[in-house]
């Protein structure tokens, strides 16, 4: 009964030794979802097994993109197979894209390029926190046109892959996640150096968040104009739980309550100013 409503076999486009059914019509689309929800099945299966195994997020982006263009490049030839449709069919049409392309994509197939690139050498990786274009930011994700970063404002950015080959990218954690920060500041001509240096370096010592190694080390820097100025250095670790920003706070704050518990002023800017008699004079005249 369906054959006779529906006959399978009957050619709806002949073009040429080509011939397309009205079953291929009907078969095709429900072979092409199949075959998508299967091989789509298979690689969430398959990047499941690699994220047991421990294999690192930058493996795991690659594995994934890799699935999906063999996925849909499966898929689409699944659909050929059954439309009987030839590869050579499109040899003609795969020259003009080829042109259009070349024409009027060559920033997308730059930035597609580019992003092959920063995968397979890896300068910049997920989690890595970098800077670009002024811009500073945590990488969560690098595909194959564009990469996402994150803010620390908690802002989502999406840069081009090509500005990460093309301008000068900071990579602060391409070796490890340590990062050295610096506080500086100023107290009065008359206070003790010693005494300064020793509660500077009490301090960052004190600090759970801060490396013992390597050691921190206070600096007596310059002779200021209305202070004696104070370099600290210590250095942190990016992956901790509180931010550089918060670390080099809390020190500030630390310094500032132990200074006025020890009696050391921090100056404010000073300025002498002489009047001239003759300028008083005039202005008395007038």
């Amino acid at each position: 009964m369906l054959e006779t409503l529906f006959p399978m076999h009957d050619v709806l486009i002949k073009v040429g030794d080509y011939q397309l059914t009205l079953g291929q019509v009907l078969t095709a689309p429900l072979g092409v979802l199949v075959a998508y929800f299967f091989l789509r099945a298979l690689s969430y299966f398959l990047l499941r097994l690699f994220e047991k195994r421990g294999v690192n997020a930058d493996a795991l982006q690659v594995v994934r993109r890799v699935l999906h263009i063999l996925v849909i490049f499966s898929v689409f030839l699944v659909g050929l197979r059954l439309l009987a449709i030839p590869l050579t069919a499109f040899a003609f049409v795969s020259g003009a894209i080829a042109i259009g392309l070349g024409f009027g994509a060559q920033n997308i197939i730059n930035n597609f390029i580019s992003g092959w690139i920063v995968i397979w050498e890896r300068p910049i990786r997920i989690n890595d926190f970098i800077e670009v274009s002024g811009v500073q930011g945590t990488v969560l994700e690098i595909n194959t046109r564009s990469t996402r970063l994150r803010r620390p404002d908690g802002v989502h950015l999406i840069i081009p892959n090509s500005k990460l080959l093309e301008e000068n990218v900071i990579n602060w954690t391409l070796v490890d996640r340590l990062l050295r920060c610096i506080v500086r500041v100023g107290v009065a001509y008359d206070s003790s150096v010693d005494q300064v240096e020793q509660v500077i370096r009490d301090i960052v010592d004190r600090h759970v968040e801060i490396l013992k190694t390597p050691a921190p080390e206070v600096i007596f820097e310059d002779f200021g104009d209305s202070a004696l100025v104070f370099d600290v250095y210590f250095w942190v670790d990016l992956g901790g739980e509180i931010s550089a920003r918060v670390i080099r706070s809390d020190v500030r704050k630390e310094i500032y309550d132990r200074f006025n518990a020890e009696g050391i002023k921090i100056p404010f800017p000073q300025r002498d100013i002489h009047l001239i008699d003759g300028l008083k004079a005039v202005s008395d005249e007038a």
